[in-house]
């Protein structure tokens, strides 16, 4: 018997196919514990978590259903493009930048047309950062890395050599961005752990 989908489905089904890839991307964050690496499909499925239960620190016009959509797609480039830790120097930003945008092509193009569309539009306004829902979307992504260095007690800052200033220029901007109360929450937080390490 032969396969008679409609080409949308063999297409959906090959890009769901493919995006089982990012379950293979190690990321220089670990889980909370410390026990290995975090994969980039966690982390998508973490920080999308995250919007949901902090969806109060959101602007008021953000809607979450879109925010949810970003932070799905958002690291999806790294199938291709690979992880580009915050905290490490990029050699070439440029390079980096342009890499991910060939994956994204290669990759949404999987897809059928409308959806391609649809779901590299939402990546592209994910980057750009200037919509309230990708303000939040963004801010979702900088918290949980945060958290986690947070509940090692900085383990992976120290192990990279990472400062206080860094965190906050690296983070603190588009956290207070997309979720001005919990940057105050965590700047504290963050002003506590390093008074004490000093």
């Amino acid at each position: 018997m032969t396969d008679r989908a409609p080409e949308d489905l063999v297409r959906q089904l090959a890009f769901l196919n493919e995006a089982d890839r990012l379950k293979s991307v190690e990321r220089a964050t670990t889980l909370n514990d410390g026990s290995r690496q975090e994969n980039s499909g966690e982390h998508s499925w973490h920080v999308a978590l995250y919007a949901m239960v902090l969806d109060g620190q959101a602007e008021p016009d953000v809607r979450l259903d879109r925010v949810i959509k970003m932070l799905l797609l958002h690291d999806l480039v790294e199938i291709d493009a690979g992880d580009n830790p915050i905290h490490a120097p990029t050699s070439d930003p440029a390079q980096q930048a342009l890499a991910e945008k060939t994956a994204a092509d290669r990759i949404f193009g999987l897809l059928p047309e409308a959806q391609a569309i649809e779901f590299r539009a939402l990546w592209n306004e994910f980057e750009a950062a200037e919509s309230p829902d990708a303000r939040f979307a963004k801010a979702m992504d900088r918290v949980q890395p945060l958290q986690t260095n947070l509940a090692l007690d900085g383990k992976l800052w120290e192990m990279h050599g990472v400062t206080e200033e860094q965190i906050r220029r690296r983070v603190g901007n588009p956290i207070s961005k997309g979720a001005r109360t919990l940057w105050d929450h965590l700047s504290a937080k963050l002003a506590t752990h390093f008074a004490v390490k000093s």
